[in-house]
């Protein structure tokens, strides 16, 4: 979903489990493992069409994805990994106000996609993946990194990036996910690479303890897909503007809550 998964991490596991803001941190990008599980079983054609075209296939199709793919995630580690370095050294950070930021762009996103249904109904085509050049790959890919940030959600940045710039709805949240795997692999990796990480990733498992991360892994794996799925058959539909516009009020009700507990 558009509302950053890994701050309600934060907050539930610094509430339930007492870990400190860097330990929950941590825990949260590890926890992206359920979301890269999930894509991958539900994008696994998309996957296997990519590889084929590594392998030499002529798919003009699967071969812009894989660029898309690449460009994009390219551009996300430059800009994400030292955002990671500095959001995992601090103490704390104020989660709410990524979150009301998030909101309000949720809320202009919903906006725009009645604004992009009232010009496809006109005969205005919106754009594709075809449509997407250089400038539009690198857009996505600082909107994603930023999104390495406590507070800021990946998908939310991603796909608002893209309606912004009149994407399809549903094209925007498919191209959100399909990013979203290799961008999640890196996240989940940066949290096995440092000492220090490796420690905080330590003191969150012993705290949860095995049963309740495999448990843990298995329920954020099976409502990823479920969500996954949701989203993308509701994006083609008018009633993803009401959706977006809910969540957006979801995450603005968030930010203020979390700034109102000191968060």
């Amino acid at each position: 979903m558009p509302i950053s998964s890994k701050t309600q991490i934060i907050v539930s596991s610094s509430y339930l489990f007492k870990l400190s803001f860097q330990q929950a941190y941590t825990f949260g990008l590890f926890m992206e493992i359920g979301t890269i599980i999930a894509a991958v079983a539900y994008f696994r054609k998309e996957i296997i069409e990519m590889v084929q075209v590594l392998l030499g296939s002529k798919n003009r199709a699967y071969r812009k994805l894989l660029i898309y793919v690449v460009v994009v995630t390219l551009i996300t580690g430059i800009i994400g990994a030292p955002l990671y370095l500095v959001a995992d050294s601090l103490t704390g950070i104020a989660l709410g106000i990524p979150m009301l930021i998030i909101g309000l762009v949720l809320i202009a996103d919903a906006v725009v996609i009645r604004y992009s249904r009232r010009k496809r109904e006109e005969g205005i085509n919106l754009r594709k993946l075809e449509n997407l050049t250089p400038r539009d790959y690198l857009l996505i890919g600082i909107a994603q990194g930023i999104a390495a940030l406590p507070g800021v959600s990946r998908s939310g940045m991603t796909t608002s990036a893209m309606l912004l710039t009149n994407v399809e709805p549903d094209e925007a949240f498919r191209l959100s996910f399909l990013a979203g795997i290799f961008a999640s692999i890196g996240a989940f990796g940066l949290t096995l690479v440092s000492s220090h990480s490796r420690s905080n990733l330590a003191a969150a498992v012993a705290a949860i303890g095995l049963p309740g991360l495999a448990v843990a892994i298995v329920t954020s794996t099976v409502v990823s897909l479920f969500l996954i799925d949701f989203l993308i058959k509701i994006a083609g539909k008018s009633k993803i503007i009401y959706l977006t516009s809910a969540l957006g009020i979801i995450a603005i009700a968030s930010g203020l809550l979390y700034l109102a507990i000191g968060l």
